[in-house]
């Protein structure tokens, strides 16, 4: 039995960005899923089929501290990697409840996110 492929869903609000980020990760051998937004995400995918969660911090309803709140409430062990092209939340990001979650600022390092990515999928010991 083939092990299945390991998953990344990608949530922001740009479409450029879910599909040069979505080419990125399946040209890195990974299984996108892409939403628009954090809503489509909760409500379309089962958090147990998804290995990590990249996902930009500024988006309208649901934003990318919400999502990651309600995606780690239901799976804690999710793997959460934040992408923002705002400062202010980066810091934010890299701080306080958050500093266990990366995050890259927009236009990020690309082989740094795929690397920081396949870390976060690593099987745990």
């Amino acid at each position: 039995m083939e092990p299945r492929p390991t998953v990344v869903a990608i949530v922001d609000d740009d479409p450029r960005i879910l599909e040069a980020l979505g080419d990125l990760l399946e040209s890195a051998g990974y299984s996108v899923r892409a939403f628009s937004s954090g809503k489509s995400f909760l409500d379309e995918v089962s958090l147990a089929d998804v290995d990590c969660l990249v996902t930009d911090i500024g988006m309208p309803v649901i934003d990318g501290f919400s999502l990651q709140r309600l995606a780690t409430g239901a799976r804690p062990d999710l793997p959460v990697i934040f992408i923002t092209g705002n400062a202010k939340w980066l810091a934010s990001a890299r701080s306080g409840a958050f500093s266990r979650s990366e995050c890259f600022q927009k236009p990020f390092d690309s082989k740094a996110l795929i690397e920081t990515i396949g870390r976060a999928v690593l099987p745990k010991a």
